[in-house]
């Protein structure tokens, strides 16, 4: 299968989660020098804490061969690139239990995504910048990953 990865918006995304970057309302501090955008994610977890942790993942060659998929049935993945990473969200809908038809997305360095709890998705694919990330997502016990190996790759362009 072959698919080119569309822009991220949140309407384009809204099945498999939440973007997040700035615009909209806001809130001015700091005497009038910052804007704050508040609330700009929803923790969804099972039974652990909410953690903070960076990742740095290695640039990936264009085109981008899938052939993995995982979910976190215990809580979401809110990933926030640093150093103007751009970046594929990989995200497919569950059907029956395993992914259904994948969906690309190109996110750029200001753009953020949190991904919504059992959602299947690929893993962190930055395809520019330092490949550094801050990840917010959910600490504990319990199995909160499943991987599901494509029979057939995904390759994706840009």
């Amino acid at each position: 299968m072959n698919l080119v990865a569309q822009p991220l918006s949140q309407e384009a995304f809204a099945a498999f989660g939440e973007v997040i970057e700035v615009g909209g309302a806001h809130v001015l501090i700091n005497a009038g020098k910052c804007r704050r955008y508040t609330d700009l994610m929803q923790a969804d977890i099972v039974d652990g804490a909410v953690g903070l942790s960076l990742f740095e993942a290695e640039i990936r060659p264009m085109p981008h061969h899938c052939d993995l998929l995982e979910r976190h049935p215990l809580g979401n993945q809110c990933f926030m690139p640093m150093g103007n990473s751009s970046y594929l969200v990989i995200v497919a809908p569950d059907q029956g239990g395993v992914p259904g038809t994948p969906v690309a997305f190109l996110a750029q360095g200001h753009q953020g995504v949190n991904i919504a709890r059992n959602t299947w998705h690929g893993v962190l694919c930055p395809i520019s910048g330092t490949g550094l990330f801050t990840v917010l997502d959910r600490i504990g016990t319990g199995a909160n990953l499943e991987e599901h190996v494509l029979a057939q790759p995904v390759t994706i362009r840009v």
